[in-house]
Parts: C-alpha cells; sequence; structure tokens
C-alpha cells in the first residue's frame, strides 16, 4: 500500500539531536525523508555530517535567490552531498530556472512559491499588487516553463497548483491543530493530503518532544483518510 510521505524538518545546528530525529523517526507505516536548512548547511558540523548520511532521502532546503551565474554556482558547489532534492525560489526568474534546471542532474529541483510566513497583507507590505493566490498561479506557470521537478507552496494553494502543475507538490506549514505561530497559512496534516499535497514537511510537532510518540500521533492522525 502506498505511504503517507514525509519530510521531517531538522531545524537545528545540534548534531546529536539530529541524529536522534534520524533514529526515532524511522516508522515502516510513513515514508520518510528530512529536511536540512541554510542553519544547518552552514553550521560547524553541518556540510560534513550531511556528507556522511547514506540511504536516506535528504532534501537541501536551501531557497537559493540570486542572479542565473551565483544560483548555478551554489548548486555546483553542493553537488558533492548527493541530495535528493533542493530549493530554489521561482521570483529568482526564468533565465536563473532553466540555468539551474540544466546542471541539476539527479537532484530534483523544486520551486518556491510564496513563503507560509506571508499573507496578503505581508505582500502588499513587500510591494506586491498580486494577492497570494493571483501570486502563487504566476509562479507556478513561471516553474512549469522552466521544468522544474517540484513545488513547494501552502496547502491552502496546492489545488490552485494542481490546475497547472503536475509534479510533485511539497507542502509546508503542518500543524496538528491550526493555531498559527510563525506560520501564517497552516493546515493539518489531515487537510494537506485531501488537498492533494505529496509531501508534507512537519517540524516542530514532530521533532519537539518525544519523537516516536509524536510520529505515532501522526499515524493515529491520518489513519481514518490516509493511504496507510
Amino acid at each position: 500500500m502506498k505511504k503517507n510521505k514525509i519530510f521531517v524538518a531538522c531545524d537545528s545546528t545540534n548534531v546529536l539531536k539530529i541524529k536522534k530525529v534520524l533514529k526515532d523517526t524511522q516508522n515502516s507505516k510513513l515514508k520518510i525523508g528530512y529536511k536540512f536548512g541554510l542553519e544547518f548547511l552552514n553550521s560547524r558540523y553541518g556540510r560534513s555530517f550531511l556528507s556522511k548520511i547514506k540511504n536516506k532521502i535528504i532534501f537541501a532546503d536551501l531557497k537559493i535567490h540570486d542572479i542565473p551565474n551565483t544560483c548555478v554556482s551554489t548548486i555546483k558547489a553542493i553537488k558533492d552531498l548527493n541530495i535528493d532534492y533542493l530549493t530554489i525560489h521561482i521570483s529568482s526568474g526564468l533565465e536563473a530556472l532553466k540555468a539551474c534546471k540544466k546542471i541539476s542532474g539527479k537532484t530534483k529541483l523544486i520551486g518556491v512559491t510564496t513563503l507560509t510566513s506571508l499573507n496578503n497583507k505581508s505582500l502588499k507590505e513587500i510591494g506586491y499588487n498580486k494577492n497570494i493566490n493571483q501570486l502563487v498561479t504566476h509562479q507556478v506557470k513561471l516553474a512549469k516553463k522552466a521544468k522544474l521537478d517540484a513545488i513547494v507552496c501552502s496547502a491552502h494553494e496546492v489545488k490552485i497548483v494542481k490546475k497547472f502543475f503536475k509534479k510533485e507538490i511539497i507542502t509546508p506549514g503542518i500543524r496538528f491543530n491550526t493555531k498559527s505561530d510563525d506560520q501564517k497559512r497552516v493546515v493539518t496534516p489531515k487537510q494537506a493530503y485531501k488537498n492533494g499535497s505529496d509531501w508534507l514537511v512537519i517540524g516542530r510537532p514532530i521533532t519537539k518532544g518525544d519523537i516516536k510518540r509524536n510520529i505515532q500521533k501522526l499515524i493515529d492522525h491520518l489513519s481514518q483518510w490516509s493511504k496507510i
């Protein structure tokens, strides 16, 4: 039976804590990958640690955002890490997206749409005239034109994204309840899958506290609907 796919967000620079996350999240009922951001990659032991991880699905959430030449150079600089998924901001522009896709090799290039920490008010504050749905629609069309492998978006926009993009959709901003913290557009795991997400990115609800218990809580949460 097809398993629900989860990226566990390893949002820490503590290698011992990350090792515990890798160990305690193993579960036969879920397909588990691991997301690492700039925080970890730039930490003292981050790059070395990542280079030694074997037989795990690795998602480097670097959110590359620069001129085309620098974006390409960044991807070349981390090719030795054997990363499975890598994020780039779609707002880097079509030229950068195409150039990065051309040299990404086996690494799946993921287009980042609009961060889940932003809402319509936030967009106006930084100078966007479009609302979130309009902006995400525009971004997804650009990602499709660049032939990216996947999209990162809030579960609130998944149905819109699926109209234009038929590849993998990865969804952050997942909480067991929808009380928001630093994320403004959050949903539950069950709702994200119902909306059509392929992968969920879950951090604190899994890694904070008893990790094994939290994994079981996730499985129980999904049990009435999921593919488990």
